[in-house]
């Protein structure tokens, strides 16, 4: 069924999201118009109980048709409003960049919930050296330059027009947040700098091109799959290449903290023990799937 709206009348809330159905499940296109017409025009879910669409101008219900437009082809809300939550925050976005997911939020948490406690001998009383690698949007290193007490964080994309992104997120919130240019599989010996982090973390792209199948179209058809996809036959192509440069670039007893892929949480575990890293633990999520590896690292 295909929706058209005439600019002479104002669209109700039942049509709008009666107008997703074909591409979102009820309960879904509900939520995405909800938070469209919260963030996009700051109208409450009473301002819309009580009808409050219908005193939209027209440069506003223009606005609107045209976002209800995009998100009728697939383009996930976050893209069409320019911006994502994580974390309690509201980020920037572009199509350069993933749409920050629930599950990084709590790999932000987990290194909070690690290091920030009173008097805590993990906490140095200089900063504690953090690097993000794969920063995409900004979402985790800002989070942890705000959040994290005591913290000087780094962060590096492959993609000078990522860095953008996240630079202007870093602004947004007023983080100190040093951005780089590196690409984690092609680095050079001047670029890994030996003892100097204490966290190393990284959401690295972990979906085998395989899996394309069992996902979503609007994930497809918009997010960046540079940041999505890895080979088939090499599944944790970027952990390896982390794990190894943070071998050299993590301080002694230095954290290496991954969100990972749940289908290979078993084997990374036991590469990177293999490899001689301590206190590999795997951390479930909310949804209770395998979702983070930390692990500690020893001079050897």
């Amino acid at each position: 069924m295909v929706y058209e709206f005439s600019r002479t009348r104002f669209m109700t809330y039942q049509e709008l999201y009666r107008s997703l159905t074909p591409m979102y499940e009820e309960g879904e296109a509900k939520a995405v118009v909800r938070l469209l017409l919260e963030d996009g025009f700051r109208l409450s879910f009473a301002d819309i109980a009580c009808g409050k669409l219908a005193s939209l101008g027209k440069a506003e219900t223009e606005r609107l048709e045209d976002y209800m437009g995009r998100l009728r082809l697939g383009e996930p809300v976050q893209y069409v409003l320019g911006e994502a939550g994580f974390a309690g925050r509201m980020f920037l976005v572009s199509r350069d960049v993933l749409i920050p997911r629930p599950e990084t939020a709590e790999l932000c948490r987990l290194l909070t919930d690690r290091y920030n406690l009173p008097y805590c001998a993990l906490q140095p009383p200089e900063p504690l050296r953090v690097l993000d690698v794969g920063t995409g949007s900004g979402c985790i290193a800002v989070t942890l330059a705000l959040d994290l007490w005591n913290s000087e964080v780094s962060a590096w994309d492959i993609s000078g027009d990522v860095l953008l992104v996240a630079r202007e997120n870093a602004r947004r919130f007023d983080a100190r947040v040093n951005l780089e240019l590196h690409d984690v599989l092609q680095l050079s010996p001047d670029e890994v700098q030996a003892a100097a982090y204490d966290i190393i973390v990284s959401n690295p792209p972990y979906i085998r091109r395989q899996e394309r199948k069992d996902m979503e179209r609007r994930v497809l058809d918009f997010e960046p799959h540079q940041a999505l996809f890895v080979p088939d036959e090499e599944p944790l192509l970027f952990y390896h290449a982390i794990a190894r440069m943070a071998c050299h670039s993590l301080k002694k007893d230095g954290l290496l903290a991954f969100e990972i892929n749940p289908l290979f949480a078993t084997e990374l575990q036991h590469w990177l023990e293999q490899e001689g890293w301590q206190k590999v633990e795997i951390h479930l999520d909310t949804y209770g799937k395998q979702r983070f590896i930390l692990a500690n690292h020893h001079d050897r």
